[in-house]
């Protein structure tokens, strides 16, 4: 990127690069946020391929699907790489065209991803094969030598996920938990909720202790209540019975 921003004038090139450390660092919490910054550096210098490819990113993590295809191809457009494959594809997914990623996951262009690139391909894949209903085939997309490796990966706990998903998603719950437990083995950074839906599979339930406190003091409150409405009830009936007596001991006492 730095490198590109070279051919900017010097001021020129230190806003847009501000602009895209933005861009950066809230696309995961404020996407929002993230895609106003690329949209000023795209003002600022949409010739530049880090511009074009960092706007795509803001725009698809807003799903803005349509947008961020074209901000994709036109950074691939400026690079010639294919780096941007199985983004692009998924953003045919998000547009609503499964088939369209189905035809880019067998393009020749998967054939020059690495390898991280090309399990991300198979994700894509698989998803556009759930988007079809085609479930069978989305788990027989996911199964593969990345999947069976013992080896932890960058993408093996979304790999390992996915599949658990697909197969749950088939009413195979039994080896779905199974898959589970292994993407919940190899999720180093929690990059996926495995440990959640292995615990639902198991019927675990965890209770936020804030949650359990509101609901004891809820039920103590319930409990007040009804014993003050009970007392009330019992005074009630009480002076109903023996209205007469009250009186006169009143008068007595005055």
């Amino acid at each position: 990127m730095r490198q590109e921003l070279q051919s900017l004038p010097k001021t020129l090139a230190e806003d847009v690069a501000k602009n895209l450390v933005m861009v950066a660092r809230l696309i995961d919490e404020d996407p929002e946020g993230a895609y106003g910054y690329s949209r000023v550096a795209l003002r600022l210098a949409s010739r530049v391929a880090a511009v074009r490819e960092a706007a795509g990113f803001a725009a698809y993590a807003n799903q803005k699907y349509g947008e961020a295809l074209a901000e994709f191809r036109a950074a691939r457009r400026m690079t010639g790489s294919v780096e941007l494959w199985p983004v692009m594809a998924d953003c045919e997914r998000g547009l609503g065209r499964p088939e369209k990623a189905l035809d880019m996951a067998g393009a020749p262009e998967v054939h020059k991803l690495d390898k991280a690139g090309q399990v991300e391909m198979r994700l894509v894949a698989a998803g556009a094969r759930r988007d079809m209903g085609q479930l069978d085939a989305a788990i027989v997309t996911l199964q593969s030598p990345e999947l069976a490796s013992n080896s932890v990966q960058p993408w093996t706990a979304r790999l390992r996920y996915a599949y658990a998903d697909a197969l749950l998603a088939a009413g195979r719950s039994g080896e779905a938990r199974e898959w589970f437990a292994k993407a919940v083995e190899s999720d180093r950074d929690g990059s996926t909720d495995a440990s959640d839906r292995l615990a639902e599979l198991d019927g675990v339930e965890f209770v936020d202790a804030l949650d359990e406190n509101e609901a004891e003091n809820e039920a103590e409150d319930e409990i007040g209540n009804e014993a003050k409405a009970k007392a009330e009830a019992e005074v009630e009936e009480e002076v109903e019975d023996g209205g007469t007596d009250v009186a006169v001991q009143r008068g007595d006492e005055d």
